[in-house]
Order: C-alpha cells, then sequence, then structure tokens
C-alpha cells in the first residue's frame, strides 16, 4: 500500500468517526419548539439537527439530559426533565438571557 493509499485511508476513517459522533451528539434530543426573549426562535428535530431563527446551529451535548445549541452568539440551553418536559433558556453575547416558551 502506498503513501496516499494509506492517508486516504485514514482520511475516510476519520471523517466517517467526526460523523457517527455528530449523529450522536444529537441523538437523545426530542423534537422541540420554543420562542425566547428578543426574537430568538428555537426548533430541534427529534435526535437531528437544531436550529435558531431558521439556520442550522452547533448542538453541544453534556449528558443525556442537558445540551447547548449556539449560532452567531446566541446559545439556548436544553435541560431534558424526568417527566419529559424540557426547560429551555437563553443567552446573548450581549450578556441579554432569559426563559423560552413553548409553542
Amino acid at each position: 500500500m502506498n503513501n496516499r493509499s494509506i492517508v486516504a485511508s485514514v482520511w475516510t476513517l476519520v471523517v466517517s468517526q467526526l460523523v457517527m459522533v455528530g449523529m450522536a451528539s444529537a441523538a437523545g434530543i426530542p423534537q422541540l419548539n420554543y420562542t425566547c426573549p428578543t426574537g430568538i426562535d428555537f426548533h430541534a428535530d427529534e435526535g437531528g439537527y437544531v436550529y435558531i431563527n431558521g439556520e442550522e446551529a452547533r448542538l453541544k451535548k453534556y449528558n443525556d439530559n442537558s445540551y447547548d445549541a449556539t449560532l452567531r452568539g446566541i446559545t439556548v440551553s436544553i435541560t431534558l426533565n424526568p417527566d419529559g418536559t424540557a426547560s429551555v433558556s437563553y443567552t446573548r453575547r450581549n450578556g441579554a438571557n432569559g426563559i423560552c416558551t413553548a409553542r
């Protein structure tokens, strides 16, 4: 096997692992639709992508019950409660923060 083949094989493995990690990070999040003060809309697809104001946001999973979605200085924090409900809040870059409500 030549060096290019080895590099290509390693690169393919790394990319596939990153895709699986990205998918796993969203696993467990339910479908959510929330509105936050200062004109922030938040949507999560069940087990999938998250959106802030209609744009795909980056999702960080802390554990099976705690996530942060971030986009352009806005962070939406999601906590999944034992009773199946979610607690959702937001923080903006300028320090504004508050509780979001289900829509």
